[in-house]
């Protein structure tokens, strides 16, 4: 006897996985054999979906941002690790890795080195990665520039929108700045 087999796809508006069974195989067997292939089969998607989120949660790489006035980032994960950099209030890391009490981190030029985990936060911020950019009154270029923005400069997160992010600068002045313009989202 033929084994049964469905059919995968993604639904339009919620992404999510439909799955129906294909083919008259499935259904001419008989009714309690037809119900244990239906449940072995459930299960197995069931359990297949888990260890796919699962996966995707742990390969998503968690942002963080420096909470204090100059976090020193090492080369290793001690206090007696080399300082390589000092980084200031709100800069923001992607996490690449964890040892105990320290957080392995990129910043947005892709700069590697260790952060205690203590002096960090998951308060939302960004840097300008472009060479200029401009802190507009509204989401658009049609909106006012309120000041030029240059790279390497830390904006708090407000709000995102699809292609434009709400921030906030350190002298309180908040605006709009192209998404494309931005790292650490």
């Amino acid at each position: 006897m033929a084994a049964p087999f469905f059919l995968f796809r993604p639904a339009a508006a919620s992404g999510e996985l439909i799955v129906q069974p294909a083919g008259p195989s499935l259904f001419s067997m008989e009714g309690s054999r037809l119900m244990a292939t239906h449940r072995f089969v459930t299960n197995l998607l069931v359990g297949s979906a888990l260890l796919l989120g699962l996966a995707a949660a742990s390969s998503a790489q968690q942002r963080v941002s420096i909470k204090g006035e100059a976090v020193n980032m090492r080369a290793e994960p001690s206090l007696r690790g080399e300082v390589l950099w000092q980084l200031g209030t709100g800069y923001p890391l992607k996490v690449l890795e964890r040892k105990g009490s320290w957080l392995r981190v990129a910043d947005f030029e892709n700069d590697k080195g260790w952060v205690a985990r203590r002096f960090t936060s998951t308060t939302p911020h960004t840097v300008v990665k472009s060479p200029r950019a401009n802190l507009r009154a509204g989401p658009g270029t049609g909106y006012r520039v309120l000041r030029s923005a240059e790279y390497g400069e830390v904006f708090r997160v407000l709000a995102k929108r699809e292609s434009w992010v709400r921030v906030q600068a350190d002298d309180s002045t908040k605006g709009w700045i192209a998404r494309r313009l931005l790292w650490g989202l």
